[in-house]
């Protein structure tokens, strides 16, 4: 049997074509469906814009048609359409591949509205002169014109018609601007050139409130968030520590209580974090690690809230232990006489006493000056003046402050009343240094004969067994250790008799009608003598009011608990103020002032209608008697307030340092002092020699 015949590679390939001439058919029904599938796709997309692009380029062909007159259509094109039998057929392939037909008839064109606009240039026409031919229109028609060019400029330049108008209003701006600088007058030229090189020097180029938290300038050393970090970390580390003692913890006390002096001693003395030790950020980051560690092992809400309060409580009574130490320095040293003022005291007691040939002249001298002034004492026409003081120096600054601005310095009378103790100095004072052309006139009141306990109210009181317990007793309320409220009242002055010599006016000076009280704390700053042609309108005193809203009204100063306070006064009554005001001794006299005062002083004898002082008898003694001055005359608070006006304080005709800051002592506030010791007679040999000393 003959082997099977191996086929050549003719016969191979052979095969191999025929094969593949089968199968190109089936490849070109496969490009032939993608084929459609394609166009398909491309007319559902695109049908509109067939449609739309058919429509425009057979209204083209027909716009290039010669057209007819224009009389007989109403429009370009218009008369064609409608007179000839116009349409068109279009061949498409829908999304199936199918072939389509659809005709276009005129009336379709004239849905489309695409007629030729009588605006829109033809392609003959220039497009250079589009612009122009717009900005016309806009001009001349307005925005519809506009609107009805915009077709135009969108088949030329796509122009916005608003950005069209604009640009024509801005040449035209500049055109009369133009105009108006080729009219200007050379003078007005000039005055603009000349303020533009002004202007352009002045200018400032550098960025004003500028901010970079970069700058140096900008790093804020005047804060404190670190320094009150610190101390909220000993607060908590001092509750913890406190914990930690009472459950046993002895390491985690330790570091505690390290952590609590380390932190001490990096704050010391700092009240800013710039003044902080360089330690002081370790010493925090130490801190809060451990107050970390703390709280994991011993936080306990309750305890921690009971440690809190128990420690609030404690920085409360020490706050006000300390309120009631300040209070008892402040009044300590109000009422302790400086160094150099106790100086001049005794040198002046010495000289008066001690008397060598140059004081016995000035004694000869004043003696007669007495003689001549006798009778001005008791001149009713005369200015006259009353200060019951037991300091020289600031008597002496009264009275000369007052005779530097009168007009009249040989009219003014001053009436000074002082105690035994200071007569000596104070008569020394004014014999060596002489106010001339005024007259001064010191008087004892140890020499008042009629002032004694069985007529003065208030001379009995201070003299009672209780006054003096009231004053000396230190269990009394208003000692140091059980209240601050009555501890001003303990100040020697209200145990002096001179502050209450001003309810016994006509008794001083029974020939007068008339007179100015001024206290010793006042400076004068203005001539006063308008005071005694103001009509007091039949009151006896005169006075500015000190109440503002709430502020120095009765209820301030006096106990309306009290039935006899609250059925004889108005609690919300304009408080005023003692210090410079002007008696009417006549009315005095008819009203029974002094009478008054001792009615309420002696039902005041367990001071249960108000407490030591003289203001609150003040102001029930002139209730309803008092006439408001304008308050230019007074300005008080120079003694308490650091918030006092300035401006009041120059307009003022008298100054009052009225509180425990006299301008004579350490506490006097800085920047009103100058005011008073503008006024000390520092050419004085006792002045410079005591206040030299302190220096």
């Amino acid at each position: 049997m003959a082997p099977p015949s191996v086929p050549s590679s003719s016969s191979s390939s052979s095969a191999g074509a025929s094969a593949a001439w089968r199968r190109r058919p089936v490849l070109l029904a496969l490009l032939l469906l993608v084929l459609l599938f394609f166009l398909s796709f491309q007319v559902v997309v695109h049908v509109p814009s067939l449609r739309s692009e058919v429509s425009r380029r057979l209204f083209s062909d027909h716009r290039r048609r010669p057209t007819r007159e224009a009389g007989s259509r109403s429009c370009p094109g218009c008369g064609d359409l409608q007179d000839e039998d116009f349409n068109r057929t279009v061949a498409y392939t829908d999304q199936d591949g199918r072939i389509k037909l659809f005709r276009v008839t005129a009336r379709e064109f004239a849905a489309s509205s695409i007629w030729e606009n009588p605006l829109v240039l033809t392609d003959s026409q220039q497009v250079a002169g589009t612009k122009e031919a717009v900005e016309e229109q806009l001009l001349a028609t307005g925005s519809e014109a506009g609107n009805l060019s915009s077709a135009g400029v969108s088949a030329t330049q796509r122009t916005d018609p608003i950005k069209l108008k604009r640009e024509v209003f801005r040449r035209r701006r500049k055109e009369e601007r133009i105009q108006e600088l080729l009219d200007m007058d050379k003078e007005v030229e000039l005055q603009m050139r000349n303020a533009a090189t002004n202007s352009s020097r002045n200018f400032d180029n550098k960025v004003k409130l500028s901010y970079n938290i970069w700058r140096q300038e900008f790093h804020h050393t005047n804060t404190d968030s670190t320094l009150k970090l610190m101390k909220d970390q000993m607060i908590m580390a001092k509750v913890y520590a406190t914990i930690a003692c009472s459950q046993d913890e002895p390491d985690l006390y330790a570091s505690l209580m390290k952590c609590i002096k380390e932190s001490k001693a990096a704050i010391g003395d700092a009240h800013m974090d710039s003044e902080l030790d360089s330690s002081a950020l370790d010493r925090a980051k130490a801190m809060g690690h451990v107050l970390s560690s703390a709280r994991d092992v011993l936080y306990n809400s309750d305890e921690v809230s009971r440690r809190l309060r128990v420690m609030l409580q404690s920085a409360e009574l020490n706050i006000d232990t300390v309120k009631k130490q300040n209070t008892f320095l402040v009044q300590h040293a109000a009422k302790t006489v400086p160094m150099p003022l106790h100086c001049l005291h005794m040198q002046l007691i010495t000289d008066y006493y001690f008397r060598d040939g140059v004081i016995k002249e000035h004694f000869h001298d004043a003696a007669l000056k007495d003689e001549e002034d006798k009778e001005k004492l008791e001149d009713r026409s005369l200015y006259h003046y009353a200060i019951f003081s037991d300091n020289v120096l600031a008597a002496s600054v009264v009275v000369r402050s007052t005779v530097t601005h009168a007009k009249e310095p040989d009219k003014h009378v001053f009436h000074i009343v002082t105690d035994k103790l200071n007569f000596a100095a104070m008569k020394m004072w004014f014999i060596s240094h002489s106010s001339r052309p005024a007259t001064v006139h010191v008087e004892n009141i140890d020499n008042f004969k009629w002032l004694n306990s069985s007529y003065c109210s208030v001379m009995r009181q201070l003299e009672s067994a209780r006054l003096k317990e009231y004053y000396f007793k230190a269990h009394d309320p208003s000692s140091l250790s059980d209240g601050t409220e009555n501890l001003k009242y303990r100040n020697p002055k209200y145990l002096s008799m001179l502050n209450h010599l001003r309810f016994y006016m006509p008794e001083i000076h029974p020939k007068l009608d008339k007179i100015l009280f001024l206290d010793d704390d006042v400076v004068v700053q203005k001539d006063l003598t308008p005071l005694w042609d103001v009509d007091l309108k039949g009151m006896v005193n005169g006075a500015v009011e000190t109440c503002k809203e709430s502020f120095h009204r009765f209820d301030t100063y006096l106990n309306f608990s009290h039935p006899k306070i609250s059925e004889n006064f108005d609690p919300r009554a304009c408080g005023w103020a003692f210090g410079m005001n002007m008696f009417d001794l006549k009315e005095w006299k008819k009203q029974n002032i002094t009478g008054i005062y001792h009615y309420w002083q002696d039902l005041n004898e367990d001071r249960k209608l108000w407490k030591l002082g003289t203001l609150p008898p003040g102001l029930i003694t002139f209730y309803n008697l008092t006439y408001p001055l304008d308050r230019t005359w007074h300005v008080l608070g120079l003694g308490y307030d650091p918030a006092v006006d300035i401006a009041e304080i120059e307009t003022a005709a008298v100054v009052h340092y009225n509180g425990n800051y006299k301008p004579w002592l350490d506490l006097a506030i800085s920047k009103y002092k100058p005011y008073w010791s503008k006024y000390v007679d520092v050419d004085s040999s006792h002045i410079r020699h005591c206040y030299a000393s302190k220096e």
